[in-house]
């Protein structure tokens, strides 16, 4: 059982906005080959210590750029090696057919989890509740049918357009509760607004999950003084190539140093993942 981070942005940087691009600040020559040649990238991990890798990917063309084209992106990227990356895909909160596109992604494409992002999809994730979204409870319940977990950004987001309203994670709470088999991670975990409502919400249903990427690993404790009583509950995550995210490696290395129980570590790094993103795809 080795280390997952469980939130590296493999995405067609093509489909980017250009501002969105600039913001990132550091795609190199090195990095974009990362994104063309699993084999690199996977050279990439073995150099950070990595096991594996969750890929996110989602669906939002008006402010990020990326499009449905991020799924199949994604698809073909893990067949290098299916059980050390991880495929998370995505999709519009109006869909018109979810269930059948959610089937499509698990049994066709090998999605093995989604990822939603509240604040560059401009949605509220539980606005199924007064209808104004209504095909979101579609999706939550497709997701709990096919035991596919749902990764929502929770917190800031700095790109153009972004609308930070949305990524409360307390509007998750409706989802915990409506949906109670279905797994929930709290990407970030609300940083850096709402960090004590994400680990409220871990703590209180099963089902919730703290990701604490985005946060500088030797800061995670001050951000998150709980951690080590939220053992259990929590994943690491790096956000690389996000912005501030400069290697793999080094996160891994801060996180290891934190004055941490060995088991709580361990937990942490390679455990809890394990739960949450089983080496085999969950069945449909």
């Amino acid at each position: 059982m080795g280390v997952t981070d469980c939130h590296v942005h493999i995405n067609p940087l093509w489909e980017m906005r250009p501002d969105a691009v600039r913001l990132l600040g550091r795609v190199d020559a090195t990095t974009e080959r990362f994104l063309k040649d699993p084999r690199a990238f996977l050279e990439y991990l073995d150099a950070a210590g990595v096991e594996r890798a969750v890929l996110i990917n989602y669906v939002a063309p008006e402010v990020i750029g990326y499009s449905e084209k991020a799924n199949e992106f994604v698809s073909e990227y893990v067949r290098a090696d299916p059980d050390r990356l991880i495929a998370a895909g995505g999709i519009r909160p109006d869909h018109p057919d979810p269930e059948r596109e959610i089937t499509r992604l698990v049994r066709e494409l090998g999605i093995r989890a989604l990822k939603l992002h509240p604040s560059h999809q401009l949605f509220y994730p539980n606005a199924y509740v007064d209808g104004t979204r209504p095909a979101l409870r579609e999706i939550y319940a497709a997701c709990e049918r096919h035991r596919l977990p749902v990764i929502v950004h929770t917190g800031t987001s700095i790109f153009p357009r972004a609308r930070n309203k949305f990524s409360d994670p307390m509007c998750l709470e409706d989802v915990a509760v409506d949906f109670p088999e279905l797994t929930i991670v709290l990407a970030h975990g609300g940083r850096p607004l709402w960090m004590p409502a994400a680990v409220f919400l871990a703590r209180r249903f099963p089902n919730v999950w703290l990701e604490v990427s985005g946060v500088p690993p030797a800061r995670a404790l001050d951000y998150f003084p709980q951690l080590p009583r939220l053992a259990d509950k929590t994943l690491f995550g790096t956000d690389w190539p996000g912005p501030g995210v400069s290697d793999i490696r080094k996160n891994v290395e801060e996180f290891r140093a934190l004055p941490l129980e060995p088991d709580v570590t361990r937990r942490i790094l390679e455990e809890n993942p394990q739960r949450v993103f089983p080496p085999r795809a969950p069945p449909s």
